[in-house]
């Protein structure tokens, strides 16, 4: 092996290039020492570096994190540059739009294939119906997000996938044909993609714009209340008093506007063309035998009676014949938000042995019903989807008889059991609600508060005369999600001790949500109570007050 010769250095050049080669030492030992952090106390500070924001595609991913289908979420969504938190919600919630527009036209297909066959006409109509209902409110909440209404939009989307669910759920029973099996698959993506945006809002209300703070949604079995200030807001909600009538109606028409009352609401404005104040109906005492429909274009409707069991509005459909789903089985259907009605009895007279036949059936936000009478067996009162608030009602029923998706508040009310079969002395088993969430995003329960549980007086004799036979439970849950709490009501012996019903093995007891707290009276002792159910811890009570969650202290409650 060669070694390089070393170049020669010239004798003239050494003491310049000796005395360089010295400064250069000294210069790299300094430098050693200053950067050594073992031979220096002091460190050299640098300035803070400016941290890169994530890029659109980071801010994406993270925000898709806090919803139940995160792989759907970041495929679907678009990238644009630095997009806001609000951006990124209204981009699902468009997502959301543009599927559900193929969905209508693809139930529209079905509809039109569905010719001579009653039941898949009926839950083409019903699809069809839903979806439009979830196109309002899903356009609705794109509008109001960018001004705040993020509680609004909560709200209404919770409704939009609730419907979307309900068209699903209407062609499952008559899903035969090719076509009806894709749609149904086509659903279970649109449900899935509104699903992800309502998390997404959801995820924004309760951890701000911090996107990378955004957890998936949680529910009260996690441990995970949503804060609510005092919650005492709202709790005045009522039919305003002195409310003058626009129209009247009367059994046979003498001396009044009109003869039914499908005719007095028909002549409402629609679409608040009324410049938003109310349309007053005045329906006279009698027994009015129709079906009543409050459209969705008409909006503020009231409908004032002379009390109780005076003025009575009556029907008898249940789901018996073909083409009868339970929802049009509904004695008085309300779409129209911003619904009042004081003063009535509604009522469907099919019968314990019809099984499902609803006598009020209402999707109307910040509704507000007081001093009515709901009577019926099995599915009395359908509490839909939306926000509603019923006010010293009386509800009787046997099976499920308060059941729906909506968030309910239901305030000094009185909840009787009736006897349920034709020989109801043989025993049964009776559930007072059914409530159906089918997302833990959906901001909706049933929330009981100072109310009455017992049974009618005929119940009553039956339950004495041999209590083990006649089971009366507080609950049980219909779908995956369901949330149902009584807060200082009287709960009477017909409450069995376990409380709480399955609905079918274990289905849904890991992720429903049952509370009680503060109530009193034989039925109400804990100590019985099946494990799934909770009670609520007194510091979050405030949580289902009136104003915290169905924000009643913001509706616009007044004389006009």
């Amino acid at each position: 092996m060669h070694r390089r010769k070393p170049i020669p250095i010239s004798p003239t050049k050494k003491p310049t290039i000796l005395i360089s080669m010295a400064i250069l030492s000294l210069l790299f030992i300094s430098l050693l020492i200053s950067i050594s952090p073992t031979t220096s106390t002091h460190r050299r500070i640098h300035p803070p570096s400016k941290k890169l924001d994530p890029s659109s595609s980071d801010l994406i991913q993270q925000a898709c994190k806090a919803t139940r289908y995160p792989e759907l979420c970041q495929s679907s969504l678009p990238n644009p540059p630095n997009p806001s938190p609000i951006a990124i919600i209204q981009s699902a919630l468009s997502v959301s739009s543009d599927n559900l527009h193929k969905a209508q036209s693809m139930a529209q297909s079905i509809l039109q294939s569905a010719a001579g066959n009653p039941n898949k006409t009926n839950a083409a109509n019903n699809c069809i119906q839903h979806l439009r209902n979830s196109d309002h409110r899903i356009r609705s909440t794109a509008d109001v997000l960018p001004r705040g209404g993020t509680k609004d939009g909560r709200a209404w989307t919770s409704a939009g996938l609730a419907y979307q669910y309900d068209c699903w759920s209407a062609l499952k029973y008559v899903n035969d044909t090719k076509m009806i099996d894709e749609t149904m698959a086509f659903l279970d993506t649109l449900i899935h993609h509104t699903s992800n945006a309502l998390s997404l809002m959801m995820a924004y209300d309760v951890y701000g714009d911090r996107v990378g703070s955004w957890v998936g949604p949680r529910t009260e079995r996690d441990g995970f209340w949503e804060g609510g200030g005092s919650g005492s807001g709202g709790s005045q909600l009522g039919v305003p008093a002195g409310l003058k009538a626009d129209v009247t109606v009367c059994k046979g028409g003498g001396g009044c506007d009109y003869a039914t009352v499908q005719a007095a609401v028909d002549a409402a404005p629609e679409w608040g063309s009324g410049g938003g104040r109310r349309f007053v109906i005045w329906v006279k005492e009698g027994v009015y035998e129709e079906r009543v429909r409050v459209g969705l274009e008409k909006q503020n409707v009231v409908v004032l009676g002379d009390g109780m069991g005076k003025t009575v509005i009556t029907g008898s459909l249940n789901v018996g014949p073909p083409g009868i789903s339970t929802y049009n089985t509904a004695t008085f259907g309300v779409l129209g938000d911003g619904f009042m009605a004081s003063g009535l009895t509604i009522q469907n007279t099919a019968g314990p042995d019809a099984h499902q036949a609803v006598a009020f059936v209402s999707d109307s936000d910040q509704s507000v019903i007081e001093n009515c009478e709901f009577l019926g067996n099995q599915d009395t009162l359908y509490a839909h989807t939306l926000r509603q608030f019923y006010k010293s009602c009386r509800i009787e029923g046997n099976v499920d008889f308060i059941f729906g998706n909506s968030a309910s508040v239901f305030q000094d009310c009185t909840i009787l059991v009736r006897p349920r079969q034709l020989k109801p002395e043989k025993g049964e088993n009776n559930a007072v609600t059914a409530h159906g969430r089918v997302d833990p995003a959906q901001s909706t329960g049933f929330v009981f508060q100072n109310c009455l549980v017992n049974g009618t007086e005929e119940y009553m004799r039956l339950y004495y005369s041999k209590p083990k036979v006649h089971m009366n439970y507080l609950g049980r849950p219909w779908k995956e999600f369901s949330r149902t709490v009584f807060i200082d009501c009287e709960m009477e012996a017909l409450v069995t001790a376990p409380g709480w019903m399955p609905w079918s093995g274990d289905f849904a007891l890991k992720t429903l949500f049952y509370g009680e707290f503060g109530n009193k009276g034989k039925g109400s002792d804990l100590s019985g109570r099946v494990a799934w159910s909770s009670q609520i811890p007194a510091d979050h009570v405030n949580v289902y007050s009136v104003g915290n969650f169905i924000q009643g202290d913001q509706w616009k409650v007044s004389s006009s």
